[in-house]
């Protein structure tokens, strides 16, 4: 699976779209598109989610149990 930076940059690469225009479409602030592909681990989930649905997805956060099986 790709990691989240990987996804969104390749993603956003595809549609040909800077940072800036694609930060404007997903309803963010530009640091959040930039945090997001440098793959910074203290993000707002809230806002990764919006910008994951651009792309038809969502992250939900998911239990110790639920991993295991």
């Amino acid at each position: 699976m790709k990691g989240l930076a990987a996804f969104v940059k390749e993603r956003r690469k595809e549609v040909s779209l800077t940072q800036e225009e694609f930060a404007e479409r997903a309803g963010v602030a530009l640091t959040v598109i930039r945090k997001i592909e440098q793959g910074k681990t203290n993000l707002n989930m809230d806002k990764v989610n919006l910008v994951l649905r651009m792309f038809g997805h969502e992250l939900a956060a998911v239990s110790s149990k639920e991993l295991r099986g």
